[in-house]
């Protein structure tokens, strides 16, 4: 275990300022264990491991990625080539056992968690602004894990994943006392946003806050999330900033910006993918090698609003005529995020480009929507819709014919709000209307309430059939 631990350490540092004496130091061939774990630096590397993981675990093919929206009525898989049948798996809300990238993402997630839980069992006991961190950050994964598989196995120790294979699934309720236990430590000892020793990407009390808050909703708790959001309103930290700010590379870790996933792009570097993968399968039309996935949907295409500006700045289209198996050529629309354009970015070898966008997990306008939904008020939904310059829910011009009620309003607000951001699906199953939204949908999908949760991987309950079960339905 102890090569896979520096292994993996060597790899994750790259492109980590503080990574970068690395070479420099005494090789950890020649270290022990107890010895490796005696230097403030080396421990600093296993906290980096610990936060390197967000890459994977929020990047463009990721779990958050396809539960959140390819799963949803927001997106299509334009993909053709490599897994995708998998990935329609996603799309068709008919994922089986056996998709091997479903079992790519359990192991990801424990892979992610041993880091974590290694970190932590590895830092001082005075430790606790950096231990908080690390506790953010297994809330966050477990928090994601369970409404995507509802139950999972609770590992708080460090266990590889094949030691975790053979933990017993954990009840949801079990799983999200620790979820909660973890962040109301957080929130104790993070520091808040604007501390002037804090690191870009390192969450703060808001941060902890907010998640709380989506925690607290998730499980019908309204009156503690209004709470606890209110907290994050009043603290004065956040603010709205205007929509395009939001994904201009000149302008990261806005007020807006609650926890905020850091990339830096250029070879060498942790550059983020999302404007390779997220742009059309036509080489050469929108940038080098688009991949095709999380296409827009005519669905959130037409949920704009004529007048607003979000749906410019976050989708672009074009046209192409594209030919038919009778060598008939008929005119395509494709639609595509724009949120994460990196146009000046630099190819790597397989001619992705190498992007220096950052992804934000957590911002304030979600703070604002949320407490809307926790508590009825409008106020808050009109400072969203305000921002942009839309009519006010309330106001003669607001579609009320549309959204007719302020949950539906709150609906609509959250979608093209936050489109494309991996929000989309966990919304409609936290308000009860993924099922209904989705067979409205013009995927027609045939989603039942087994659909709400993916499978446990084939090759987990195989390693361990007497202590794990499969999901209902599957």
């Amino acid at each position: 275990m102890k090569k896979i631990i520096y292994t993996s350490l060597f790899i994750l540092c790259l492109g980590f300022a503080s990574c970068e004496d690395f070479l420099d130091r005494t090789p950890i061939s020649n270290m022990n264990e107890d010895d490796f774990y005696q230097s403030d630096a080396n421990t600093e590397l296993l906290i980096n491991a610990a936060y390197a993981t967000l890459h994977e675990l929020y990047g463009p093919q990721s779990l958050m990625s396809y539960f959140g929206e390819l799963m949803s009525d927001n997106v299509i898989t334009q993909n053709v080539i490599l897994a995708a049948a998998e990935r329609r798996q996603f799309q068709d809300g008919k994922v089986t056992a056996n998709n091997i990238t479903l079992k790519g993402y359990w192991d990801t997630y424990y892979t992610s968690l041993y880091r974590v839980n290694n970190a932590l069992s590895r830092l001082p006991a005075d430790a606790k602004a950096s231990q908080a961190g690390l506790r953010f950050l297994r809330a966050l994964y477990y928090f994601d894990m369970i409404r995507a598989w509802d139950n999972v196995a609770l590992v708080t120790t460090p266990l590889s994943i094949e030691e975790a294979y053979k933990v017993a699934l954990s009840s949801s309720d079990k799983v999200y006392e620790q979820i909660i236990v973890d962040l109301k430590f957080a929130i104790e000892n993070l520091k808040e946003k604007g501390d002037e020793s804090l690191s870009a990407g390192v969450p703060t009390k808001g941060a902890a806050k907010t998640l709380l808050g989506k925690v607290y909703l998730t499980k019908k708790n309204k009156t503690e999330a209004a709470t606890i959001l209110r907290d994050v309103v009043t603290s004065g930290k956040y603010s709205l900033v205007s929509y395009a700010d939001l994904w201009d590379l000149k302008k990261k870790n806005s007020n807006e910006s609650i926890f905020e996933i850091q990339y830096r792009g250029g070879a060498n570097n942790p550059y983020s993918l999302y404007w390779s993968y997220f742009t059309p399968y036509e080489n050469g039309e929108v940038t080098a090698w688009g991949y095709g996935d999380n296409q827009v949907s005519n669905d959130l295409w037409n949920a704009y609003e004529s007048s607003d500006i979000r749906r410019d700045l976050s989708i672009a289209s074009y046209e192409k005529g594209v030919k038919n198996d009778k060598g008939e050529v008929t005119l395509t629309t494709f639609r595509y995020a724009i949120k994460w354009k990196d146009e000046n970015a630099a190819l790597d070898n397989d001619r992705h480009e190498m992007g220096d966008n950052n992804f934000i997990v957590l911002r304030y306008a979600d703070v604002l929507l949320m407490l809307a939904e926790a508590t009825g008020e409008t106020s808050h939904l009109n400072e969203v819709r305000d921002r942009v310059g839309l009519p006010l829910y309330g106001s003669p011009e607001y579609p009320t014919s549309l959204y007719g009620t302020v949950a539906l309003a709150i609906e609509h607000e959250r979608q093209v709000e936050f489109a494309l951001e991996f929000h989309r699906f966990f919304d409609l199953k936290r308000t009860d209307r993924a099922i209904d939204v989705m067979k409205a949908s013009s995927k027609k999908s045939e989603f039942d309430t087994n659909n709400l949760y993916l499978p446990i991987p084939q090759a987990v309950l195989d390693q361990n059939p007497n202590l794990i079960k499969q999901n209902p339905g599957y």
